[in-house]
């Protein structure tokens, strides 16, 4: 019975990494559609949806920076590096830039005193070494089975939409590429309404647009899948961001519980600092971070550490409840 269970789990073994490879490889098809989808998706919406819009001076605007705030948070989240433990340190804090596309933090003048809830203070992270790949890496990096390299603040591998990691540096674009793609769907399916029923008369020769019918068609339906799915993915990602956890902390974070729940202890997360304290760090605005217009532009932005010193919770060095030895590794 032992040799077939160890049988079929190497089995099973072996269809993943195949499964990993087939999707690693197949990563730049799926950027390259996302890419076509959203342009054809774009144009539709202002050769189509745009000219019927009322207050076209502002409407029109407003639609514009939305389409290229979606644009430009996908190529961000698809070039920029999610970070890696085995980068040099000095590479990790001289990644803020000073072209034109890098938002300008706040200039804190001199004499101006933040409340203490807005101080920020940095805590050493605690190391590890990597199991897989050896490398000596800060608390909350994982290493990817897909990229092989242990990645700071892993979130998870998304093959399909960006063909790579979602981690520390490229985690903000992939939150608000997903927040304009729903806002965007959204409009386009609510003020494409009257443009759908017109596509169901085309035969009468009422559709004189570059747009095909089957296409504007496709487009309505993409956008109305779209916005229902990444709405609850990204309602999903912002809940989980308030928390002060990762996608792949939040399965690990219900398994301490258990464990402290099993010794009548309490579970409490370290990085936990209260839901708007915590989406400011993320998002990186605020006295200590950049002004929240920020959030409205297709602008970079630097992470509020380099991966290697954290925010905590008022004598918290560590996750309480949980002791040495009982965190799960990447093999868990």
């Amino acid at each position: 019975m032992a040799f077939c269970s160890r049988t079929v789990f190497k089995c099973f073994k072996c269809l993943e990494r195949a499964a990993d490879r087939v999707t690693g490889a197949a990563g730049p098809v799926f950027v390259t559609l996302a890419c076509i989808l959203l342009s054809i998706g774009t144009f539709a919406f202002f050769e189509v949806i745009a000219p019927t819009l009322s207050f076209p001076i502002i409407s029109i605007p407003i639609c514009i920076l939305l389409a290229t705030n979606m644009f430009a948070h996908y190529y961000y989240v698809c070039t920029v590096s999610p970070g890696f433990a085995d980068d040099p340190r000095a590479l990790q804090t001289t990644r803020e830039g000073n072209t034109w596309v890098w938002a300008k933090k706040r200039q804190v003048k001199t004499g101006v005193q933040w409340s203490d809830s807005d101080e920020l203070r940095l805590t050493a992270a605690r190391h590890n070494k990597c199991k897989k790949c050896g490398v000596h890496r800060p608390e909350r990096s994982h290493h990817c089975k897909i990229c092989k390299r242990c990645v700071l603040k892993y979130d998870h591998h998304c093959p399909v939409r960006i063909n790579q990691c979602v981690g520390l540096h490229n985690e903000r674009h992939f939150v608000l590429f997903m927040a304009y793609v729903v806002i965007s769907s959204f409009f386009f399916f609510t003020l494409g309404w009257p443009s759908l029923w017109m596509s169901f008369e085309f035969f009468d020769g009422n559709w004189n647009y570059w747009t095909p019918t089957w296409a504007f068609l496709l487009c309505y339906i993409l956008a109305v899948v779209l916005c229902f799915a990444l709405f609850v993915m990204c309602g999903w990602h912002v809940w989980s961001l308030a928390q002060g956890e990762t996608s792949v902390e939040s399965h690990d974070f219900d398994g301490y519980r258990k464990i402290a729940r099993s010794r009548e202890d309490t579970f409490i997360n370290s990085f936990d600092l209260g839901s708007r304290r915590n989406l400011q760090l993320f998002f990186n605005v605020g006295p200590t971070g950049y002004p929240l217009y920020t959030l409205l532009l297709p602008l970079r932005t630097a992470p509020y550490t380099d991966g290697w010193e954290w925010a905590k919770g008022e004598g918290l060095d560590r996750h309480k409840g949980i002791s040495e030895g009982e965190e799960y590794t990447d093999q868990e």
